[in-house]
């Protein structure tokens, strides 16, 4: 196929049905990145999970992959994708070069693959401390898909080892990537979305604060959303200590970007207010 570079500055188109051929098909050739939603709801998974496949050094023809295509459709489409990371995944293990093969995945042009990658992480067997390692090049990702796949790969072993988790991911806050600042927060918020909810957390929202009373004045709005969004979760079980905590921060640290936090961070006890009286 020819060079795509002319189609990496394009937006993303607001109904499937504008994707031109031309993006649609590099698309499912594993050769761009989605730019939106909608790109990404019109992959053809098939199609890419084996051109994806060819390309890292699988058997794009495998019966392993040709019987997880043939259960795709009874999943809703998010588990479809986990189905297909899995399937690559159990065709490397008996590659001769899996390191290789997984580099390539982890580094491939195509989000969605790198999206696979993330969520080998679980499949390995690694503690909590080789996982968070092996997510942390995921968690910088320059494609928010990826972002978000990063942290909701290692949640599950989060839940499982909190405090440790809470201890390893506070050098984590101080990193000057804000990709990297953010994922700390958004592994841990206490409920999030399309994830487990974590119930030490609603229950107890202050055991995080060694990680969040870094973030109260981040200068990036991407760690300032998930901050907010933090404590906006954890005002649904624990509304007086989160408006006790936005009162503290704001009288310790009276910046812009905290007042932010503190206002993104106080929608849910706002709402609640006029029930109150």
């Amino acid at each position: 196929m020819a060079s795509v570079d002319h189609l990496l500055q394009r937006k993303g188109a607001f109904r499937m049905a504008l994707i031109p051929p031309e993006v649609l098909e590099a698309l499912n050739e594993g050769l761009l990145e989605t730019v939106n939603l909608n790109e990404f709801m019109a992959l053809e998974l098939p199609r890419l999970a084996r051109s994806v496949a060819a390309q890292i050094g699988l058997d794009a023809a495998s019966e392993r992959l040709g019987d997880t295509f043939a259960m795709l459709a009874a999943f809703k489409p998010m588990q479809r994708h986990g189905h297909i990371a899995r399937a690559l995944y159990d065709l490397t293990a008996a590659h001769p070069e899996r390191d290789a093969v997984a580099h390539r995945l982890a580094t491939h042009p195509s989000d969605v693959a790198r999206c696979w990658a993330t969520q080998w992480i679980p499949m390995s067997g690694l503690s909590l401390a080789g996982q968070l390692k092996a997510t942390r090049r995921f968690a910088a990702d320059p494609h928010f898909g990826v972002r978000e796949m990063a942290w909701m790969a290692v949640r599950d072993a989060t839940i499982s080892s909190l405090a440790e988790a809470l201890e390893r991911l506070q050098p984590w806050t101080a990193d000057p990537d804000p990709n990297i600042r953010r994922f700390a927060s958004e592994l841990t918020r206490p409920r999030g979305v399309w994830c487990a909810q974590i119930e030490r957390l609603k229950a107890e929202p202050w055991l995080a604060l060694p990680l969040l009373e870094p973030l109260r004045s981040d200068p990036s709005r991407y760690v300032q959303n998930s901050v907010a969004n933090w404590l906006n979760d954890a005002s649904r079980t624990q509304p007086d200590w989160v408006e006790a905590t936005c009162t503290r921060w704001l009288a310790e640290s009276d910046s812009a970007e905290t007042r932010y936090i503190a206002r993104r961070a106080s929608r849910t006890l706002l709402k609640r207010a006029p029930e109150a009286q």
